[in-house]
């Protein structure tokens, strides 16, 4: 068994990411997650940004699948 099936072959290095260029990243991805959670968590009754029941019904089952009371 002295020949492989699998070829060697030196796989090139991953360059490190730094945090500059990360920074602005994981900003967006917090401040859309904030925005989620508020919709699926409070937008309805006294603290609806939006009139009416439309966001309501488009979360409602993903706010019960989450844990969120809603009646």
């Amino acid at each position: 068994m002295a020949n492989s099936a699998v070829p060697t072959t030196n796989a090139p290095a991953i360059a490190p990411i730094s945090l500059s260029a990360l920074a602005p990243w994981a900003v967006f991805v917090g401040v859309l997650m904030l925005v989620l959670l508020y919709f699926v968590g409070a937008e309805q009754g006294a603290t609806a940004v939006f009139e009416g029941e439309t966001i309501h019904e488009w979360l409602h089952d993903g706010r019960h699948l989450l844990g969120f009371p809603c009646h």
